[in-house]
């Protein structure tokens, strides 16, 4: 064996050994507070679905209602014949919702914030990125052929410096709450230093929207800034609102120029009309069950507090992730193994995705769950921590 296939096997070895290898889980049933694999009932802490909507039945029944009118599949591209009604009643529904004047659906966050930054940074350009971004904005800084230019995570005074010396056009770009710490940016402090220095300031707001902010609108909205101080916010759909695909929201020039620009749109399949329609009724929801935000925040404060009395080391966060840092990834997987024997299912999180040192279990909390839920998994953590 040789070539490529040495390449491979060699990487393999190396991830089991250093206990970095994954395997996917497959549910036998929707995504929820309880979930099925493998014949086995788990309480489940380790989805995304934050406001509990991912298998709600308002949902479930415009979906299908959806899938029966318009088909399953958008059949091509936004630009060709595959824009249908619910795209465009979502874009402007989400426009609305955020105060924007337009808003653009792709069919991933990832692709969005791909397409959002090679669209508009062109080589001579600035970015600075968080140096905790999510990947696929690292990826899309890197790959926009602008100077690229990372800051310390949450450090406004070292992002001013960079600020400072960088002559042409500039972007800012941060996570509103970074997926992996669960804590939030500075967005206040970051617009203001924004405004200073002549940048435009770009927020992914993956984890936010629906979330934070009185309305829901996210993290711009939790922060008190207005449209002009945020002119790119990304935000997805397969988080609060339990569906899939993304949108970015903004201004008629900046939308009309991704829409004639960014090849991650033009070039990729529309998100199935019947998920649009879904997407709808979702934000819909958000709209009409605020308690959901109401009833995540006061599941956030009991673990935290039921967390700090037992001693556990939980990361600085005031969102729906709460990280659990173990530090050795082996001892990481090990937790991980033993809540799953007694029936808690929570992702061991390793390098690459943080930093050497820093695996953890990301623990992320639901509207779905209920306080003898959560109280539940506070019990099993006192009997399985320390981990050895």
């Amino acid at each position: 064996m040789g070539g490529f296939p040495e390449r491979l096997a060699a990487v393999l070895g190396q991830r089991h050994k250093e206990d970095l290898y994954r395997r996917r889980l497959t549910l036998e049933s929707s995504q929820g507070p309880l979930v099925h694999v493998s014949g086995r009932q788990y309480l489940n802490f380790c989805s995304n679905d934050y406001l509990g909507l991912a298998a709600h039945p308002r949902i479930v029944e415009r979906f299908c209602s959806a899938a029966a009118q318009y088909g399953v599949g958008s059949g091509a591209s936004h630009l060709v014949c595959g824009h249908s009604i619910p795209h465009r009643q979502l874009e402007e529904a989400l426009a609305e919702f955020t105060g924007r004047a337009r808003a653009l659906l792709f069919s991933s966050g990832y692709m969005a914030n791909a397409g959002i930054l090679s669209s508009l940074l062109q080589r001579g350009d600035f970015v600075f990125e968080d140096r905790l971004n999510h990947a696929s904005l690292l990826d899309g800084g890197l790959h926009s052929g602008a100077r690229f230019q990372r800051f310390p995570h949450n450090d406004v005074a070292a992002l001013e410096a960079k600020l400072k010396s960088a002559q042409g056009l500039k972007m800012v770009v941060v996570d509103g709450v970074f997926s992996m710490d669960g804590d939030t940016a500075p967005l206040a402090a970051l617009a203001d230093l924004c405004t200073r220095h002549d940048a435009w300031l770009m927020v992914d707001d993956a984890h936010g929207f629906g979330v934070l902010g009185e309305r829901g609108v996210g993290s711009t909205e939790e922060a008190g800034l207005d449209v002009a101080c945020a002119p790119v916010l990304m935000a997805t759909l397969g988080k609060a609102l339990g569906t899939a695909g993304a949108f970015v929201a903004g201004s008629e020039l900046l939308i009309e120029g991704l829409i004639q620009q960014s090849r991650n749109y033009i070039y990729t399949t529309a998100l199935p009309p019947a998920v649009a329609a879904a997407s709808l009724e979702a934000l819909s929801l958000v709209r009409e069950e605020p308690w959901r935000r109401g009833h995540l925040a006061q599941l956030i404060v009991r673990f935290r507090a039921g967390a700090q009395q037992l001693g556990l080391p939980l990361m600085s966060s005031a969102s729906a992730i709460q990280p659990l840092l173990v530090g050795d990834a082996g001892l990481a997987v090990n937790l991980s193994s033993r809540l799953a024997e007694e029936g808690f299912l929570i992702g061991a999180i390793r390098p690459p995705t943080v930093p050497a040192g820093t695996s953890r279990l990301r623990i992320t909390l639901s509207a779905a769950h209920s306080t003898e839920q959560v109280d539940k998994l506070l019990e099993q953590l006192a009997a399985c921590w320390p981990v050895n």
